[in-house]
């Protein structure tokens, strides 16, 4: 779950199968009565119709949760802008050592924690060249890159455009988060 929508989404197919929410939040849910593997088992495929995956192991747990955190940072946080040390901040909100999320997350998803954090970012910044409200400078300033030149290099280096080509574009060639 990445976004509101979502949460909303996962609330109402749990409170179909007759399940009440205790706590909902992007890539979790607490629920009771404690359900059975039938009941597991109808919800994984109520779920997956709508695109959802319910999330079984431990460790697939770690990764959901490193990925809505890091989802959570660059694209819902209400700070004016990223400056974020992205290793203290899974560190401190997941509680564990960044080099165990990091392996983790590498052996997961075939990519690493700073690729996908530079991904996330990427596509953020394509939704503020979109609302058109800043400049570059503002961008990268917001996003946290030390210079607009900086997010330039990043920018072309992911998508293959300068930000300046994308904006003339003027296509949607954003990715859904979730995909990413």
């Amino acid at each position: 779950m990445v976004c509101d929508r979502c949460i909303s989404v996962v609330t109402q197919q749990l409170q179909h199968h007759d399940l009440q929410v205790d706590d909902i939040s992007l890539g979790q849910a607490v629920v009771s009565p404690e359900p059975s593997e039938e009941l597991l088992s109808e919800i994984s495929a109520s779920l997956k119709i709508l695109g959802f995956e319910l999330i079984d192991r431990d460790k697939d747990k770690m990764v959901e949760r490193i990925r809505n955190t890091i989802i959570e940072l660059i694209h819902h946080s209400q700070q004016p802008e990223l400056h974020v040390v992205f290793s203290e901040a899974l560190s401190n909100r997941l509680h564990r050592d960044y080099s165990y999320l990091s392996r983790l997350f590498s052996e997961s998803e075939d990519t690493t924690i700073e690729k996908f954090i530079i991904q996330q970012k990427i596509e953020k910044v394509k939704e503020l060249i979109q609302y058109g409200e800043l400049n570059l400078n503002e961008i990268a300033w917001k996003m946290g890159y030390s210079s607009s030149a900086h997010l330039s290099n990043q920018f072309k280096s992911v998508t293959g455009i300068s930000p300046r080509q994308f904006k003339l574009l003027g296509a949607n060639n954003r990715k859904p988060l979730d995909s990413i």
